[in-house]
């Protein structure tokens, strides 16, 4: 008797995970296909995720009848569709911060002629919520919607620095990715960098992230520990000591008023 309870219990238990392990797994599949560069088949996403086939074959098929994943001419390789867009737009318009961010990075491109992104952290990645480009013509890769790991960005290591050693060392991964010949992947060279950053309130990489392409950044301290960031993106033959400092300067000045008119706002 006590063998068929424990039976119709584990069944209940197994009825109950499997729809949360179907949702987990599909979330992680929209994650996997928005992060990668190109559309992937589904022996790649069984490679990347190591999930069933089966599996894969009919939440993707799920997934194409709702509009969230799209297929190639081929039905082959898999990106995510129109849906993921509709819902990523949705978070942008019913953020209470972006609204006073945006004529901050306006009022920013004027004065400096750079383009300015507007980023937040998540975990241990900078999620880039708007930008504007520069009117100068200089090419940046546009990044709105776009996660980077946050120790190759000037934003993502501004925002670092304002948690504790302990925390960063929590939350960044055992191995740090390099995007370019310049990213930091040295935990103890990063550490000191994070020190560098909090005594002068800002970052700054140059090349890191992007060859040809020099960062500053500074947190909005609307939060605390600081959650958002804008920064200043500019041809790296252009960031010498006085452009850099210039724009600092400038990036110190706006991000207070910016963090003051949210905090008066109540927006936390």
């Amino acid at each position: 008797m006590a063998g068929k309870r424990r039976e119709a219990s584990e069944e209940h238990g197994a009825a109950e995970t499997s729809p949360v392990k179907s949702a987990e797994r599909t979330v992680r599949i929209l994650e996997t296909l928005a992060a990668s560069p190109t559309r992937l088949t589904i022996a790649e996403l069984q490679e990347r995720m190591g999930y069933p086939r089966s599996s894969l074959h009919a939440l993707i098929r799920t997934l194409r009848e709702m509009k969230w994943v799209e297929a190639d001419p081929s039905g082959s390789a898999f990106g995510v569709g129109p849906h993921a867009l509709l819902s990523g737009t949705a978070y942008l318009d019913r953020d209470p911060a972006l609204s006073l961010a945006y004529e901050t990075l306006e009022d920013l491109r004027a004065e400096l002629g750079y383009t300015m992104h507007y980023a937040r952290r998540d975990n241990a990645h900078v999620l880039y919520l708007a930008s504007r480009e520069s009117r100068g013509g200089a090419s940046v890769v546009p990044r709105v919607g776009r996660r980077l790991p946050a120790h190759v960005t000037a934003l993502g290591q501004c925002l670092l620095s304002s948690l504790t050693h302990d925390e960063v060392d929590a939350i960044l991964p055992g191995k740090l990715e390099a995007l370019t010949a310049n990213t930091i992947t040295d935990r103890a060279t990063l550490f000191a960098e994070l020190e560098a950053v909090r005594a002068r309130g800002w970052a700054f990489e140059r090349e890191q992230g992007t060859e040809g392409v020099a960062c500053v950044a500074v947190p909005v301290d609307y939060r605390i520990p600081a959650s958002d960031a804008i920064s200043c993106s500019m041809p790296a033959k252009l960031a010498d000591a006085d452009e850099v400092d210039r724009v600092a300067t400038a990036l110190l000045r706006h991000t207070s008023l910016l963090a003051a008119s949210l905090r008066r706002e109540g927006i936390r």
